[in-house]
This record gives C-alpha cells, structure tokens and sequence, in this order.
C-alpha cells in the first residue's frame, strides 16, 4: 500500500514541479521582459494583477499541493530509505522546498508585497520597479531551476521504482 501512495506522490510531484518550472519558465523567459518594456505604470499594474489573480488561480493549489506532497516524498525515503531512489527523491523535495517554496517566501513574494504598496506613477514607484525587475526576475530563474531540476529528479525516482 505504502508503495502505492508513493508512488501517486511521485506522479503528482513530478507533474506539479514541471508545471510550476513551466509557468516560472515564461515569467523569466519573456513575461518581465515584456512588463518591462511597457513601462514603469503599465508593468507595474500588470503585475499587480497577475499578482492578484494567481493567488485566486488553480495555480495555488498545484504550488502548495506540490510542495506538501515533496515534504511528505522527503518523510517517506528518509523513513524507507532505499538507496539510490530514496536518494533521487530526497534531493527532489529538498531542491523543490528549498529552492521553489522557500524562495518564493523568502524574496518574491515580500517583493510582490513593496510593488503591491507602491503609487505606480510616483518617483518611488520607479525606483521599486527597477529593482523588482532585477531581483524579482533572479529569484524567478532560481525557483525556476529548482522546479524543473526536481521535476527531474521525480521523474527520474519514478523510472528507477521496480
């Protein structure tokens, strides 16, 4: 039974790392480029909504969802350790924690936060958009990596399970 249930984790995990990889791959790919170049006002509302309106999104749950599912895969290898695949999925939940959720925690949503309490059209505003276009993008890349890299790694464990 316990091999069952991991294995579902697995599948969902695998699933939710890549779609989130996918949707942090867009933002740092061409998504702020784009808010970027439509100027200070206009990037700056545009992200404000997206802002808003991913945290009323099925996105949410697939962001958390996936991040309790990599804490639970994380128990059941150091608690059933089987070598190699305990290993594999380990380091999928620890890349996945650590470099997606805690990341997003961390640095982007407290930028989110000083864009959201920001006057777009005010000199304030330009400085806080310069700054969150740089650093907001950075930490992006990093929670990108980290969810493609442990999708990887759990589509790997996935492959090694007998």
């Amino acid at each position: 039974m316990i091999k069952l249930i991991t294995t579902g984790l697995l599948w969902f995990s695998a699933l939710g790392a890549g779609l989130i990889a996918g949707v942090f791959f867009a933002f740092s790919t061409f998504i702020m480029t784009a808010l970027g170049r439509s100027g200070q006002v206009h990037g700056i509302l545009a992200m404000n909504s997206i802002n808003s309106t991913i945290l009323q999104s099925l996105f949410m749950p697939v962001f958390y969802g996936t991040t309790l599912t990599s804490i639970a895969l994380a128990v059941i290898a150091l608690s059933r350790w089987e070598g190699n695949r305990s290993m594999a999925v380990l380091a999928a939940a620890t890349v996945y924690v650590l470099g997606m959720f805690v990341c997003t925690i961390v640095f982007n949503v407290p930028l989110n936060n000083a864009l959201a309490a920001v006057d777009p059209a005010s000199i304030e505003g330009e400085t806080v958009w310069a700054r969150y276009l740089s650093e907001w993008t950075f930490w992006n890349h990093v929670r990108t990596i980290a969810a493609l890299g442990a999708a990887a790694l759990f589509t790997f464990s996935l492959c090694t399970r007998a």
